[in-house]
């Protein structure tokens, strides 16, 4: 196999668009994945996160703009390139009648190894993966999160340069997802490029070293994500629960606490107020008296950087 040349840069787009029947599904994006880091796209259904993937692994070409991925334009060396990468989709496409070693063992044909050295990496892989007492279950026997995690050990099969990992814990539950979480990190200490994508704000918080919010197919931020939260929000936010007039209430508060109050957002009846001092806000505007129905004051998020970027929370 050719080598590709070596660059910091594992993934460059430039102005990177998609259209579908003439419907702009990917509007001019550009981003960098550097060697080494976890990269995060983070965005509701919908955003193009997907797509975006799609094209980086070569599965559907770019409309226009530019995409190198391992220094490789992708639209010339597809193929090339896809030797090179680990992709595990959203989709389950393990073979429910075969067990997980027969599952790793088929996948492993396609790459031709050496067999002399197949079935020790395999098993390292399924050892990795917390996956070692199970080879000769059968895949349709094993829960979402094992599942999800077999997907994950196949796709190291080839020793890749780039793993994608396209939503990995859709659908599992909290305790899954966690097992799954502490995995990825273990394989990004093996230097293993990640890209993933996510509607998880916890996830992209846990995992990645850097991230781009996504949404209707445009790039709204870039940046680490205690960077994001410190950028547009601060360091607490104080939700307000008002029962008449939130409008005038959040005018009111804005003029009486502008040095606590670093932003603020009216979301129906919640008002969100973004503070460097919480407890200082909250005893102020207890002093006034609002009509409040509850209160809470908590750490900022990625959950909030969205909500003010976009002006919906991540669900909608």
């Amino acid at each position: 196999m050719p080598e590709l040349p070596f660059s910091r840069e594992i993934i460059c787009a430039r102005d990177l668009l998609k259209k579908y029947n003439g419907k702009t599904v990917v509007d001019n994006i550009s981003f960098t994945v550097t060697r080494g880091e976890c990269f995060g796209i983070l965005g509701p259904n919908g955003a193009g996160k997907t797509t975006t993937v799609k094209m980086i692994h070569a599965l559907s070409p770019p409309t226009a703009g530019e995409l190198k991925v391992l220094g490789r334009d992708i639209t010339k060396k597809g193929r090339e390139i896809k030797k090179r990468l680990g992709v595990v989709t959203q989709d389950n496409n393990l073979d429910p009648d075969l067990s997980v070693w027969e599952n790793m063992e088929m996948f492993a044909r396609y790459y031709r190894l050496q067999p002399s050295r197949v079935r020790a990496h395999l098993h390292r892989l399924l050892a990795l993966m917390e996956l070692a007492d199970y080879c000769h279950t059968r895949v349709e026997k094993l829960s979402g999160g094992m599942k999800r995690r077999l997907a994950i050990a196949r796709s190291l099969i080839s020793s890749p340069d780039l793993l994608i990992l396209d939503e990995p814990t859709t659908g599992l539950d909290p305790h899954a997802r966690h097992v799954v979480w502490q995995q990825l990190r273990l394989i990004k200490e093996n230097d293993i490029t990640i890209l993933l994508t996510t509607h998880y704000l916890e996830e992209a918080a846990h995992l990645c070293d850097r991230l781009v919010i996504m949404d209707r197919g445009l790039i709204l931020e870039e940046g680490r994500p205690r960077d994001l939260v410190q950028k547009h929000i601060g360091h607490e936010v104080l939700e307000l629960r008002l029962a008449e007039r939130p409008e005038l209430w959040r005018e009111k508060f804005a003029a009486s606490f502008k040095e606590l109050i670093a932003g603020h957002f009216l979301l129906g009846d919640v008002l969100y107020l973004y503070t460097f001092d919480g407890n200082e806000l909250l005893k102020g505007i207890q002093q006034m008296s609002p009509p409040c129905r509850y209160h809470l004051l908590r750490s900022a998020t990625l959950e909030d950087v969205f909500l003010k970027l976009t002006g919906r929370d991540l669900s909608a």
